[in-house]
């Protein structure tokens, strides 16, 4: 097996700034809307149907621009590269979070949102192509998962920035400020690219193969394998296996007409799509809210937010009373499930585990609501806050291993075209579910949550009888699962090729055999 150089920490660790990107970006306009100045400077009554309508316009605008660069995504990806891709996505994402920084108008906002989404669906797409194509096997969901957890830390600082201008005197700048902040992640990226290799998988298919096995060579440098078996074994495997797969046309179109790719591709848009229908877009982009409804006031959602996040993240917790330790210890075991051992455990028994729970625990959260909201039972509204934690605890069980697979079971002919459907699928289900969710949470309340509970029991079954196991595999023998010819396999260890090694055992069988003849 590779070990994982310091060179490999590094890429990765600049390529993450793409996830935090998007988790900033996505989650600042959340924010934004727990600040009075907000409402105050566009003439919005916060309790009024018409606010909802142009906060959920909003947050479908960015929904669609998000999906629409996911798909561009493809293109760009496969024509440029992967860095430049990167590059044209970061400019996008800085000159639409500036443009949102400087909305005069709720057309303005709407608009230059949809720029900004653009940007940041493109940039997240592309960190988890990325990292699955310089990623070692047998860690590469903990790596890939590293997309989650970066997404997680840009969420989470958000809103304790937001705490602190919630304070200021200036309610404009309240609001602004870190809506302009969104501009730092895609400007750090930029600067970071120059200093990561082009993916040597995409070098490959193009057929760069000398600046391909120099890139392999350097990730997988490794003192204890100085004839570099696993590198040469990898190298070899990727160039065949692309020389095979690309004879075959890598359009949109084609990806749903060949049956192995059209199952894929169906099966990465279901899982994207069905990660959404948990509910986890209509209640993040609604915390506020809810947290409100729940008797929450001043700062205190916003600082709950936080809190909310750092679970989804699992980063240690500054409380000062006794709740520090439990919501460490959750947060220690969130990030143990989510990424600790999805390599180990395998991407499809987590999403098993999963669904399920989190339905139990919507159905726990629709009851709580029902009874206590409204009322002056502080036991019953914190029994019903307790459980909106306890929701993102096991939406890590889907969330990581939904995009892991999805970025790891397509052939690198298509791969950045089938991460782009996969994108497009979740964007699809956030506008489905983040445009009617503040009239929703307004009108039906609780019932949101019964509704999300019956999705997530279905997409359990869809798993259970439709999602292979792709944990440990190299990805060019992934195919193999959906009925794919795989050219030509690595031993267990990494260092050969398994078809050579028969060959030799062959020549050994017919050597000893004219021996005895």
């Amino acid at each position: 097996m590779a070990n994982l150089t310091l060179y490999n920490i590094g890429i990765i660790a600049i390529t993450c700034l793409g996830g935090f990107t998007y988790g900033f970006g996505f989650a600042v306009f959340v924010s934004s809307i727990g600040q009075p100045g907000f409402y105050a400077y566009f003439k919005l009554d916060p309790t009024s149907s018409y606010t909802a309508s142009v906060l959920g316009a909003v947050n479908a605008l960015f929904g669609f621009g998000a999906a629409l660069g996911a798909i561009v995504q493809g293109w760009t990806a496969d024509s440029l590269g992967r860095k430049k891709a990167f590059s044209v996505a970061a400019v996008c994402s800085i000159i639409g979070g500036a443009l949102t920084a400087g909305a005069v108008q709720i057309a303005m906002l709407i608009t230059v949102r949809l720029l900004q989404g653009f940007g940041l669906g493109m940039i997240i797409c592309l960190v988890p192509l990325y990292i699955s194509e310089v990623a070692p096997a047998h860690i590469r969901g903990r790596l890939s998962g590293l997309t989650v957890l970066s997404f997680g830390i840009g969420y989470v600082l958000c809103p304790f920035i937001s705490i602190g201008t919630f304070h200021a005197s200036n309610q404009e700048l309240a609001w602004r400020l870190p809506l302009a902040l969104a501009c730092v992640g895609p400007l750090a990226l930029l600067v970071g690219l120059p200093f990561i290799p082009e993916s040597p998988r995409y070098l490959a298919w193009i057929g760069q193969n000398a600046e391909a096995w120099a890139v392999i060579q350097r990730i997988h440098n490794d003192p204890s394998d100085p004839s570099n078996s696993f590198a040469h074994a990898e190298f070899t495997q990727i160039v065949r296996q692309v020389e095979h797969d690309k004879e075959q046309k890598a359009g949109y179109i084609q990806m749903f007409l060949k049956p192995s790719w059209r199952r894929r591709s169906l099966l990465v848009m279901f899982l994207t799509f069905a990660s959404q229908s948990t509910g986890i877009l209509g209640i993040t982009n609604f915390m506020v809210i809810i947290l409100q409804t729940l008797g929450l006031e001043g700062d205190m959602p916003l600082l709950l937010i936080g809190t909310y996040g750092l679970f989804f993240v699992s980063l240690e917790i500054a409380v000062i009373d006794i709740s520090k330790g439990i919501y460490s210890i959750v947060g220690t075991i969130a990030v143990v499930v989510a990424l600790g051992i999805v390599d180990h455990v395998g991407r499809r028994t987590m999403l098993l585990c999963g669904y399920p729970a989190i339905a139990a625990v919507l159905l726990a959260e629709a009851l709580l609501q029902w009874r206590y909201v409204g009322t002056t039972d502080k036991a019953g509204n914190a029994a019903a806050l307790f459980f909106i934690f306890i929701y993102i605890i096991c939406y890590q069980l889907v969330d990581s291993p939904s995009f892991i697979w999805a970025a790891e079971v397509f052939p690198t002919t298509i791969r950045a075209k089938g991460i782009g459907l996969t994108f497009f699928s979740y964007f699809v289900g956030s506008i489905t579910y983040t445009t009617p969710a503040a009239l929703a949470f307004k009108n039906i309340k609780w019932g949101m949550y019964l509704l999300w509970m019956g999705l997530c029991i279905i997409s359990a079954f869809i798993v259970y009888f439709f999602i292979p196991e792709t944990a440990r595999l190299p990805m060019e023998e992934i195919g193999a699962l959906f009925g794919d010819e795989v050219v030509i396999h690595l031993t267990s260890d990494g260092h050969g090729i398994l078809e050579d090694k028969m060959e030799v055992e062959v020549v050994h069988i017919e050597n000893q055999g004219e021996k005895i003849v």
